[in-house]
């Protein structure tokens, strides 16, 4: 039995794998963490860089791939190593922070989502309006608030040490030197959940609000057999068109995180309720469900975004250090912009 560390009393038992699974393990998790940064890097740098794409709900998207960028930075490659040899060796203090920064970052992209679903609903709805209606400043206000209340939320909690309160010798009974683990008692757990669930209503309802509305469009373009009403009302079915495809792809972000974040969230609430049962490999799993939706996003965007395809090439390409660069037409005319 190998333990964290061997010169120290209550250490942590360390995981004995033979090489190669452990390199598998490695491979895989550490390329979670590189598609997390260098993905999001790409997305985030496409949306500043190209002014075309400078609208609100990108910005939303921007500051979304921020948050899943910073999970990729500072709590990946360390949950890499925690998960492999199931020992921290990163110090008390950076536990501490590493906790915080894992959820202040999830719930940011989970507020942003939730942003973002509202920005698609007003969008699909009433496209000729939307542009007065969800502007820059309202975009703005939902990033900060977004972040705001993420990190106090999680700084509030971890930071303090309020999550222990009530559950002192359970919390004495799982430590150990060379571990990195942080319970949440009942209270916590309940509003952890509710911050969760609350949003996640208000996104499922307004996504099938938007494809009910997508499908009623549908059926009024196909069936309207006046050309000359057609052609008066072309610019609008484009328009709404286009909406209707933003929204299918960030419904699409969204479901992904549902599915990620689903059974994690789950899985807390019966641990705080039953003494943490969860066996530590079930534990793991889950957790890097989550921590990969975090490498998803910039993948369904370069499936469903020629755009976002246009702009890898050009960043990878070194195209975007010419001078004119940031004016470049991304858009051919029947791609829609995020």
């Amino acid at each position: 039995m190998e333990l964290c560390y061997e010169n120290v009393n209550g250490s942590c038992i360390k995981s004995s794998y033979s090489p190669w699974p452990r390199a598998i393990l490695y491979g895989v998790l550490g390329l979670g963490a590189l598609l997390a940064v260098f993905g999001n890097l790409l997305v985030i740098t496409a949306i500043l860089h190209f002014k075309q794409l400078h609208t609100p709900t990108n910005f939303l998207v921007a500051s979304l791939a921020c948050a899943d960028f910073l999970v990729g930075v500072t709590v990946m490659p360390f949950s890499t190593v925690r998960s492999v040899e199931s020992c921290w060796y990163f110090g008390e203090t950076y536990c501490k922070f590493h906790t915080c920064f894992d959820t202040s970052f999830c719930f940011a992209s989970l507020f942003h989502l939730c942003c973002i679903s509202v920005d698609r609903y007003i969008a699909v709805t009433d496209p000729l309006t939307y542009p007065t209606k969800f502007t820059i400043s309202v975009s703005g206000l939902c990033i900060a608030l977004s972040w705001f209340f993420s990190v106090t939320y999680s700084f509030s909690i971890f930071y303090t040490g309020a999550n222990e309160e009530g559950i002192e010798e359970l919390v004495v009974a799982l430590t150990c030197v060379g571990g990195c683990q942080a319970p949440l008692n009942q209270n916590w757990v309940l509003l952890c959940f509710l911050l969760f669930f609350l949003p996640t209503v208000v996104m499922v309802f307004l996504y099938g609000r938007i494809f009910l509305v997508a499908k009623h469009q549908a059926r009024k373009i196909e069936s309207t057999a006046n050309q000359a009403q057609a052609s008066s009302e072309s610019y609008k079915e484009r328009v709404a068109k286009r909406e209707r495809k933003a929204a299918k792809t960030l419904g699409i972000a969204m479901a992904a995180f549902l599915v990620s974040w689903l059974p994690y969230i789950i899985d807390a609430v019966i641990d705080a309720y039953m003494n943490f049962i969860t066996p530590p490999y079930v534990y793991e799993i889950l957790v890097w469900c989550v921590y990969y939706n975090s490498a998803m996003n910039p993948l369904i965007y370069a499936l469903f975004y020629p755009w976002f395809r246009k702009a890898i090439k050009l960043i990878v390409s070194g195209k975007v250090l010419r001078a004119d660069s940031s004016a470049t037409n991304l858009f051919s005319e029947e791609a829609g912009a995020g």
